[in-house]
């Protein structure tokens, strides 16, 4: 088709990953925007979320939760449009486009009912316009560094490791040697920081609040590539320098 650029809106797990290796196919300009993470669950004084219906089910079989308390827990999962609350795929392929330099600041995060999660759309689609005057396109942005940018930032925020599948698969597209072993090096040394469920405590819109991506990211510096480029044309370290953590926990 006769498109001069391309803004990839992104949902679930593999919609992100698919979007993306189509535009590396025709290597146009292109930035994403991805749905964002549906607002945290609330059931009896407590933060729920989508991983918890495990538990939940465990409970009910065991009889230590009635039927009719499963029904209404599992109502309150999922207030909100948007894909999963927790870091399951969803939110780390989301981060993944952030920390390859695909999106703009903040997309990670930002909860899919948010105004904010709208305003970065509209500054997306005028950035893209930009991108395609400056011709700015995919294979520009998506370098080896940005590659291991991604699976430093995964390994930060506890991803899941169907971003491994993902990565591969996009590099190979793009044209960019990657394989299993870079994952080793690339994200030896590098500490967990995000402590968000289903491995720790807290949720994607708690992680929006405390800073987002590009807090995490800040913290990082020491392991990144700072000088990579984005699809906002500059360093992938202007997304960051001056943000700040406002939960450590």
């Amino acid at each position: 088709n006769p498109l001069d650029g391309v803004v990839l809106l992104c949902g679930c797990d593999k919609t992100t990953p698919a979007l993306v290796m189509g535009a590396c196919s025709v290597d146009i300009p292109t930035i994403v925007v991805s749905g964002g993470p549906m607002l945290t669950g609330k059931h009896r004084g407590r933060d729920i979320g989508t991983s918890d219906i495990w538990t939940f089910f465990e409970d009910n079989r065991s009889g230590t939760m009635g039927d009719e308390e499963l029904y209404m827990a599992e109502a309150c999962l999922a207030r909100s449009k948007g894909h999963c609350a927790v870091m399951g795929t969803a939110s780390s392929m989301a981060c993944m486009v952030e920390s390859l330099g695909l999106s703009l600041a903040e997309n990670a995060a930002i909860p899919a009912a948010d105004s904010r999660r709208k305003a970065l759309a509209h500054l997306s689609g005028n950035r893209i316009v930009e991108m395609v005057k400056e011709d700015l396109k995919l294979s520009q942005v998506l370098t080896r560094q940005a590659f291991e940018n991604a699976i430093t930032v995964n390994a930060a925020i506890g991803g899941s490791t169907n971003f491994i599948i993902h990565l591969l698969a996009i590099a190979a597209r793009i044209g960019v040697e990657l394989n299993i072993d870079d994952f080793n090096t690339a994200a030896r040394g590098v500490p967990l920081l995000a402590n968000l469920q289903p491995s720790g405590k807290y949720f994607m819109e708690d992680f929006y609040y405390a800073g987002g991506l590009p807090a995490l990211m800040k913290e990082l510096q020491s392991h990144l590539y700072n000088e990579a480029i984005t699809v906002s044309g500059k360093p992938i370290s202007n997304n960051y320098k001056d943000c700040m953590c406002y939960n450590r926990d």
